[in-house]
């Protein structure tokens, strides 16, 4: 017997259902980055959003639980426990899910999919630039063939199934939507994140637990870490050839159209029953492709990309990232992604900031000017904030990012001030923005520094005299005043900006992500990265962290010392992890 619709009990049951299944491929999901650096969060940040939407759901007293109570605790639950980008557009399509529900005793077929389809318009809104190719297309896709579904069968386990197969479709799409994606070799992160929270719905509302089970493009090995690889760095890119094969005499046999395509082709999806399947390959010869379609069915909605174009076409439009030089820019913008903000207005350029020395503006407040809230991760940075006087330090950073909660938490602590917050990461830009909304005592005004580095220098020109929004602007300058390096060490062969990569070898990151260097030598990549950056700067400040010690930072610092002669090189301890050293340039 289908089931047409569920209670509040119910719909606990699908979203515990759905946090089960996101935790078994949470790791999978992690490894999803687009550059093969070993901080992969996605996954865990999706996954500590669910939890907190999970936790607060089953706080709703039993005699409660109507749909539209439920859905509006693991709304806020969501918004409450956000972290990173991919939590917070999570937390918004649960919220505009919430909306849709909110007066609803039971949850039917119709009502699912618009909810879904109300989610996926609030989290849109929520992005001023969206970008096709993420999350956000997904859960697009998602709802349109729940809708559609729901439209001609009132059953709700069969408009879930739509939901999840146009999830997992969409997913599978990514990498011909993003370049970026398909340079890589991944499908979308975020995206495959709401596929498994789908996916753990149905199960849920169908008896059945989670399977950590990895879905690999046909014919690739899984990798060590258990990526949803769907390309390796070392083949070309061809042509991306899309259709959809219709049985005619016979019903289609999907392992053995994969197991041909295999041969001809890599990045190979099947996906579909015995009557139509959707076809996915990268190969040097579309008219193989589509000849041997044709020898077992019919086809339509054919689709040919020539990808070698398309590539070129990107690293034209992303060659800036390999000079490590960036202008001056009143906003961050993470990849893909900038929520509207609320509590900030745009901030105006201005002069840069004065290079460190003791004659500097101090950091410390007095006692009526605005406190400052900033996140760190690693003892070494966070004592460096400390002794700027910053009145929060919130724990998190790359890989670990913090809750909109947390940072909430921090800023009620302050009693009645004005408040600057520093993100210290484009990941944490969206949930500090969040909280930003959701403070009702005092304003608080994000300053988007991309690191640490970027955190220490606007500090440097903090004026304590001055409210909170007429410091932003000076201190959002002096924070894109210096130019900024992240070293660490591939996890995994890809190619990053038309370059290859091998697995161990050190990398150089821009703020932006930009691959600077790449070198099996570590020094030799840092010493090339910093001669690649736009001169003029006098100090060079290392922060050594994970997977490094004094003693090698000592070394490092001589070898920049012979590499760059007249600039001064400070060695610091960051304790950050993930990246081996974080090196600053002012």
């Amino acid at each position: 017997m289908t089931r047409r619709a569920v209670d509040g009990d119910g719909l606990i049951d699908i979203f515990a259902a759905a946090l089960d299944n996101l935790e078994a491929h949470a790791p999978a999901i992690n490894a999803l980055n687009v550059f093969p650096v070993p901080d992969g969060d996605t996954g865990s940040n999706m996954l500590a959003t669910m939890q907190a939407a999970v936790a607060e759901a089953r706080q709703v007293p039993a005699a409660d639980r109507t749909a539209g109570t439920v859905a509006g605790a693991v709304g806020y639950g969501a918004l409450m426990g956000a972290r990173g980008n991919s939590g917070v557009i999570l937390s918004q399509i649960l919220r505009g899910f919430a909306e849709a529900l909110a007066d609803h005793r039971r949850m039917a077929a119709l009502d699912f999919a618009h909810a879904l389809s109300v989610g996926s318009r609030t989290a849109e809104a929520a992005v001023l630039k969206p970008v096709e190719g993420t999350i956000l297309t997904v859960v697009r896709d998602s709802a349109h063939a729940a809708v559609t579904a729901a439209e001609l069968d009132p059953d709700l386990e069969g408009v879930l199934a739509a939901a999840v197969e146009a999830a997992e479709e969409s997913v599978a799409r990514t990498p011909s939507l993003l370049p970026i994606l398909r340079e890589a070799g991944v499908v979308d992160a975020g995206g495959e994140g709401l596929y498994r929270v789908l996916q753990g719905g149905l199960r849920g509302l169908l008896g059945r637990p989670a399977e950590a089970e990895v879905i690999l493009a046909e014919g690739m090995h899984a990798a060590p870490s258990g990526a949803a690889v769907i390309a390796t760095a070392e083949e070309g890119y061809g042509y991306e050839t899309m259709l959809l094969v219709s049985a005619e005499h016979t019903p289609l046999d999907l392992d053995a159209i994969r197991r041909r395509l295999e041969t001809i082709g890599e990045s190979v999806v099947v996906a579909g029953d015995m009557r139509a399947a959707k076809v996915h390959i990268h190969n040097e010869r579309p008219d193989e492709v589509l000849a041997f379609a044709l020898s077992v069915g019919s086809i339509s909605h054919v689709s040919v990309e020539n990808l070698d174009r398309q590539a070129r076409e990107a690293r034209a439009a992303r060659g800036h990232a390999l000079t490590g030089r960036r202008p001056l820019a009143p906003v961050a913008t993470a990849v893909g992604v900038q929520v509207t903000p609320v509590a900030s207005s745009t901030l105006a350029e201005t002069p840069a900031a004065p290079s460190r020395s003791a004659d500097g503006p101090s950091a410390r407040p007095d006692h009526d000017g605005p406190c400052i809230i900033a996140v760190a991760t690693g003892d070494g940075l966070a004592s460096v904030f400390a002794s700027f006087g910053v009145a929060e330090t919130v724990s998190g950073g790359q890989g670990a990012n913090p809750s909109t909660g947390e940072i909430l938490r921090a800023a009620q602590r302050i009693d009645g001030r004005e408040i600057l917050l520093l993100p210290n990461n484009p990941n944490i830009k969206l949930a500090a923005e969040q909280a930003a909304a959701l403070h009702q005592q005092t304003p608080i005004v994000v300053v988007p520094t991309r690191n640490a580095a970027e955190g220490f220098a606007a500090l440097l020109v903090f004026d304590p005299s001055l409210s909170a929004q007429e410091n932003a602007g000076p201190m959002l300058a002096a924070a894109r005043s210096i130019q900024t390096l992240q070293v660490t060490d591939a996890v995994r062969d890809a190619k990053v900006n038309g370059r290859r990569v091998k697995k161990g070898q050190t990398i150089v990151l821009d703020p932006d992500d930009g691959l600077v260097a790449v070198d099996g030598d570590r020094t030799a990549a840092i010493v090339t990265a910093v001669s690649s950056l736009q001169p003029g700067f006098e100090l060079l400040t290392i922060y050594y962290g994970d997977g490094a010690d004094l003693a090698e930072a000592e070394s490092l610092g001589s070898a920049l010392r012979h590499a760059v002669p007249g600039v001064e090189v400070e060695v610091l301890h960051g304790g950050q992890p993930h990246y081996r050293y974080l090196v600053a340039a002012e």
